[in-house]
């Protein structure tokens, strides 16, 4: 048989006169290694798996670093020339006077924004420091712990520990306690909706306390403070002005400490309660999820259980009892 345009039973080869034949390429039709084998394009680097993963990895902290030098520009405190290198290192599509100056409004609208939610989710903290020491507060804090999130309403729970933090502050040590208390107010309004399920208190007749366990409905919160917390809440809810001055002197003379449970109760307002020694004990062995026999040691001798039941029907603060599950058993549902 003729190969075609050739001798017979020999296919063409390069140099060979006529149209080159299917038997000098590969089963693709393309010669190996392409049109840079031929020498028509360069060959180039050739990028192994590794190479490749490290230039993503290069890449990705290259964004990070232009990334944390936009965030300190925008959260920064004001200065002309530091601005202009931490938006030159940003690699922003603009600069110049007109970058600046978007920069200085962001900065204002973010101040404004942070006092006004501060002084939403911390009234106690806003009536003790007045306008101005909020709006530093709010300052100081969107600076040193900016929003990690886009919803403002998850910002600012490290305020009650910067606020401690700060030296000029020490003279009202008070004042991360009612941070705290505002705090826990939030989560309890915000927290899910658990009903007290009065069919499982008959457990208590028939069971002993090392095999029972009392739950805490998820919107109750406990704080410990070695100030009146709750009388400084208290001084300004529907008063103010010298009324409220005068509370919140009183409180303070009292010296004493206040320990408090915070619930929904009946309705979605929270509400504050002083607790004594034993029943905050007691109660706060009943959250760290402790039986009753160890709750009733962490409470000591002064504690009344009966008391205590009626209290915690009356304010809301029970959910369920439960039989402490068998080692093999696991937790209930």
């Amino acid at each position: 048989m003729k190969a075609r345009g050739g001798t017979p039973g020999r296919a063409l080869r390069r140099g060979d006169q006529g149209a080159p034949g299917r038997a000098d390429l590969p089963p693709d039709g393309i010669r190996r290694g392409g049109l840079q084998d031929d020498g028509v394009l360069p060959a180039g680097p050739r990028r192994t798996p590794r190479s490749a993963e490290a230039a993503r990895v290069r890449a990705r902290r290259i964004e990070a670093a232009r990334q944390r030098a936009l965030l300190g520009a925008l959260f920064g405190s004001a200065d002309g020339g530091r601005d202009a290198a931490a938006l030159a290192a940003a690699d922003c599509a603009e600069s110049g006077e007109r970058v600046l100056r978007g920069l200085a409004a962001y900065r204002g609208n973010a101040a404004a924004l942070a006092e006004r939610t501060l002084g939403a989710a911390h009234p106690t903290l806003a009536a003790l420091v007045g306008p101005e020491g909020l709006a530093a507060l709010a300052r100081g804090l969107w600076r040193a712990a900016p929003p990690r999130r886009g919803d403002l309403a998850h910002w600012g729970t490290e305020l009650p520990d910067f606020i401690e933090a700060r030296r000029e502050l020490a003279a009202w040590p008070w004042l991360a306690d009612c941070a705290r208390l505002d705090a826990a107010v939030q989560r309890c309004e915000a927290a899910a909706d658990a009903l007290l399920d009065p069919a499982s208190l008959a457990l208590l007749a028939g069971h002993a306390p090392a095999s029972l366990r009392l739950r805490l409905r998820p919107d109750v919160q406990l704080l410990r403070s070695d100030w009146p917390v709750a009388a400084l809440r208290a001084a300004h809810e529907d008063v103010d002005g010298e009324e409220a001055t005068r509370r919140v002197h009183e409180a303070l003379a009292s010296g004493r400490a206040e320990s408090v449970a915070v619930a929904r109760g009946d309705g979605w307002r929270a509400g504050v309660t002083v607790l004594e020694a034993p029943c905050f004990a007691w109660m706060q062995a009943l959250c760290e999820g402790r039986t009753l026999d160890e709750a009733l040691r962490r409470a000591g001798d002064g504690f009344e259980f009966e008391a205590w039941l009626r209290d915690a029907l009356g304010h809301g603060w029970l959910h369920r009892a439960e039989l402490v599950p068998a080692p093999d058993e696991g937790e209930p549902p």
